[in-house]
């Protein structure tokens, strides 16, 4: 799929199909192409599909977005896992595969694999810059940021435009990541997380509709300067929830800390509680820093992400 194949000052409506294994899958693309030419920028959301924010964010600017009135191209994937998405699964139920796991992708692996690589090699690789926009999902609580690779100045200056309460810069980025396969073309890239909890909270859509409209003015697809914003806080370590505190117990969690409280080592988190109220493990922060993530949904099955704790970025 090449946008300069395809009339410019339109929009498009267009599907990405093909088969993995047997499974009949089709990838919902949206075209902006701007009267002008100039860079693109391409988004995608739905990659977990239990995350419902940026899908709603990018449906509602397609259709308000004016190409005449733009320089350059707006590549989007609403959803970019409809197996999962149609499932209410953080998963495909096609192979249990997890999308943010497995990019590069590989069109003869499984469905999964085979998405990620058609991402990447008919959507990804025509990008200026990326911004992928995630969730905590239906189980989850993690704060509305914006986060982005620390040393990559392009990356930093977009986040700081971009209008999130909170940044988060990473020192490390796991494989497997829509953003690592940015990374490996040299695309500058951001990605977001929200409250979640399997519904859109009024402020978060805000803030993904702003942030993306502002990043097309930073990127001078859409005209104007987008305003410097002003976070609430500024973080600093590895965003990687499978680094989570977790249990290989089934229970009731009582969390004993909020979203982004300061903790230091040691300091308890939470409980899990048996069916008549006993303990049967109580959770610790493994070091000094911030609450980033907590499972909110109290029933707790082993394996489950409880707790992250990540660090505070000196300005």
């Amino acid at each position: 799929m090449n946008p300069s194949a395809y009339t410019r000052n339109a929009r498009y409506n267009l599907a990405l199909s093909f088969t993995a294994q047997g499974h009949d899958i089709e990838l919902p693309v949206i075209l902006l192409r701007g009267a002008n030419p100039g860079r693109t920028l391409v988004v995608t959301a739905g990659v977990h599909g239990d995350e419902y924010e940026g899908v709603r964010a990018i449906l509602e600017l397609t259709a308000e977005l004016d190409p005449a009135a733009m320089s350059g191209d707006l590549l989007c994937i609403p959803v970019c896992n409809p197996p999962a998405f149609w499932n209410v699964s953080r998963s495909s139920p096609l192979d249990d595969g997890n999308l943010a796991r497995v990019f590069p992708g590989n069109p003869e692996g499984s469905p999964t694999e085979a998405i990620a690589w058609h991402i990447d090699q008919h959507i990804l690789a025509h990008a200026d810059f990326y911004i992928d926009l995630h969730s905590a999902g239906v189980r989850c609580l993690m704060p509305t940021m914006v986060g982005y690779e620390s040393g990559d100045a392009r990356a930093e200056a977009a986040a700081g435009i971009f209008g999130a309460p909170v940044i988060w810069a990473h020192d490390t980025i796991a494989r497997g990541r829509t953003v690592s396969a940015a990374r490996a073309r040299g695309i500058p890239w951001l990605y977001t997380e929200a409250r979640g909890a399997g519904r859109i909270h009024p402020d978060d859509l805000a803030v993904y509709r702003n942030g993306v409209h502002r990043l097309l003015q930073h990127l001078s697809i859409l005209p104007g300067a987008p305003p410097q914003s002003i976070p609430e806080h500024y973080l600093y370590g590895d965003g990687n929830i499978d680094d989570s505190i977790t249990t290989s117990r089934k229970g009731f969690l009582i969390p004993e800390v909020d979203l982004l409280d300061t903790v230091t080592k040691g300091q308890t988190l939470g409980t899990l509680r048996g069916l008549h109220g006993e303990i049967l493990e109580t959770f610790t922060a493994p070091r000094n820093g911030v609450v980033a993530l907590i499972h909110i949904c109290p029933l707790i099955n082993s394996g489950d992400p409880l707790f992250l704790v990540t660090g505070i970025r000196e300005q």
